[in-house]
């Protein structure tokens, strides 16, 4: 069975806990919290429990080695006037930098029991899921939580590894609630459930597809992925976003669809343009129309804006992930913002994953009509498609609920 942090007791225990506060970064500064915001009560949980939290996360894409652009130290800064109290930083996560840091905060000689370690990917052993590694940072802690949903598609060691070296490991709060939103998605959705993936991400989206076909009672398809079933159909989309390779893949998820009597939405109307920058020579053409030439599309049409809306509106369960459109420039927005409203309209309950799709329906000041906004892009897509997540298996068969003692209340060394 899979424990909850609920499960354990905290009381006295240095207690690891793995975040994702791999945060868009600006000057130095952290320039979006939400996913720090998302880890607050699952930190606060610990505490109020009386445990030493050491935090580990990762940042970027430093290759295994140390690359002080993404560094942890300003989320340490932040964190800590989230919190409203300081968080103690250690300038690595494994080996004497990082366990002077923890027992000095465990034995209350420190300004508080929040440490963040440094950047799990400045070591190569965190991608490689290496034992060694994974040991090493294990020996920081008595109980292991994994909070990071973000990173649970991962095979890290940080994530999988680590569970097979600390003797109880447990979901976070944070954990919990994403599992259990996309799990009603897959087990028992408030129907009609709806369907909706843009982006440009085609390969990872077309799994999903596949896996729920059967299951979604309205799909709708914008961004390349749309372009890509329009040319597997043989229309024209000229210069518009299509990864070749998923062509006929889009042909057997199209063809299948037909044979159930299913409809994949897509769009009967394009904004296009010669280039993105290229605002002023914007038409808005019918899908099929060879006047698209060497021209793309770069947002859905006025046509289908409505239909898609509609259809998402009807919907009591709506998961999306993907804009329709290059929202980033205001010629291109009219169409994901249009389903970031839809999304949020929607009477029952809605779910928004991935970072562009959350950038957009901020910007259509949707955000806080959604149900549930995903800390997870990659891994939710993952999860939808019916894989297993490293990171959530990693958890599994654990013994069952720990009797509240006070054993380990009293700092403990190794």
């Amino acid at each position: 069975m899979k424990l909850s942090i609920r499960d354990l007791d905290l009381a006295g225990r240095r207690v690891l806990v793995r975040v994702d506060f791999n945060v868009p970064m600006h000057d130095g500064r952290v320039a979006d919290d939400f996913r720090i915001r998302a880890a607050l009560p699952t930190i606060r949980y610990a505490l109020e429990r009386h445990a030493t939290v050491v935090l580990a996360s990762h940042l970027g894409r430093p290759k295994g080695r140390v690359d002080r652009r993404y560094s942890l130290a300003p989320v340490a800064a932040h964190l800590g006037s989230l919190l409203g109290q300081p968080v103690q930083f250690a300038e690595d996560c494994v080996g004497e930098a990082a366990s002077v840091v923890v027992q000095r905060a465990h034995a209350g000689q420190a300004a508080s029991r929040v440490v963040l370690v440094e950047n799990l990917r400045f070591h190569p052993g965190e991608e490689g899921n290496d034992p060694a590694f994974a040991r090493e940072l294990a020996s920081l802690a008595e109980r292991y939580v994994n909070d990071a949903f973000g990173a649970a598609h991962r095979a890290h060691a940080s994530v999988d590894r680590i569970t097979q070296y600390i003797p109880r490991a447990a979901a976070g709060l944070l954990m919990e609630r994403e599992l259990d939103y996309f799990g009603r998605v897959l087990d028992a959705p408030d129907r009609p459930l709806a369907l909706i993936l843009g982006g440009a991400k085609v390969a990872d989206e077309l799994p999903v597809i596949e896996h729920l076909l059967d299951r979604v009672d309205r799909l709708v398809v914008g961004g390349a992925m749309a372009h890509t079933f329009l040319k597997a159909r043989g229309l024209p989309v000229g210069r518009s976003r299509v990864e070749p390779d998923t062509l006929d893949a889009a042909r057997t998820i199209d063809a299948r669809a037909a044979g159930q009597g299913r409809a994949i939405e897509l769009p009967v109307d394009l904004v296009v343009a010669s280039h993105p920058d290229a605002h002023g020579s914007t038409a808005v053409l019918d899908v099929g129309d060879a006047a698209i030439g060497e021209r793309m599309a770069l947002d859905i049409g006025p046509k289908t804006i409505p239909r898609f809306a509609a259809i998402i509106e009807g919907a009591r369960t709506a998961v999306w992930n993907g804009p329709v459109g290059m929202f980033e420039i205001p010629a291109f927005a009219a169409g994901t913002a249009a389903v970031a409203r839809a999304v949020a309209d929607v009477r029952g309950t809605s779910i928004v994953a991935g970072g562009d799709t959350l950038a957009a329906v901020r910007q259509a000041g949707a955000a806080d009509r959604v149900t549930h906004l995903s800390t997870g892009g990659g891994a939710s897509l993952e999860f939808l498609a019916g894989r297993k997540l490293p990171g959530v298996e990693a958890l599994a068969e654990q013994p069952a609920a720990e009797p509240a003692t006070m054993e380990g209340v009293r700092p403990q060394s190794r």
